[in-house]
């Protein structure tokens, strides 16, 4: 699996202009779901990321985790961030998860995200989205498991 993680204090994706998810200070999280991928790599990649202490204490260092801030996150489906550009110019998607296993593992991150109570919002599996956010820091990591 990989993911970009952003901090932000909001964010929203939207479907045919209509708002689909939308959160106000939490995660933005863009996740991909690669061939190899299971149910163990998956919940490992959600409960790593929902425990990640990237919100700032009061002496302004990141020392919390998204539950102790009272944030939510905003999962999207993103799968070209399974794709390769080291060779040609065009990307490769060889790596990226069949569309129904991939979203079936998309739904297992969610539940597990979910798992402690975290509102957890996604935009829609398999359709053209528009994501917007305000990135806090700006703080953005990638988990490539």
């Amino acid at each position: 699996m990989k993911c970009v993680i952003q901090r932000v204090r909001r964010a929203s994706v939207s479907v045919r202009e209509e708002v689909v998810g939308e959160i106000g200070a939490g995660l933005l999280l863009l996740a991909a779901v690669e061939k190899g991928d299971d149910e163990v790599t998956i919940r490992a990649a959600a409960r790593k990321i929902r425990e990640l202490r990237i919100f700032n204490d009061e002496a302004g260092k990141m020392n919390r985790d998204v539950t102790e801030i009272g944030g939510a996150i905003l999962a999207v489906s993103q799968f070209t961030l399974a794709g390769a550009i080291a060779r040609g110019r065009r990307p490769s998607f060889d790596n990226a998860e069949w569309p129904d296993r991939a979203q079936a593992m998309f739904e297992i991150f969610v539940r597990e995200l979910a798992a402690t109570g975290i509102r957890v919002e996604t935009g829609r599996f398999r359709e053209m989205m528009i994501v917007s956010l305000e990135n806090d820091g700006p703080v953005t990591f990638v988990y490539d498991a």
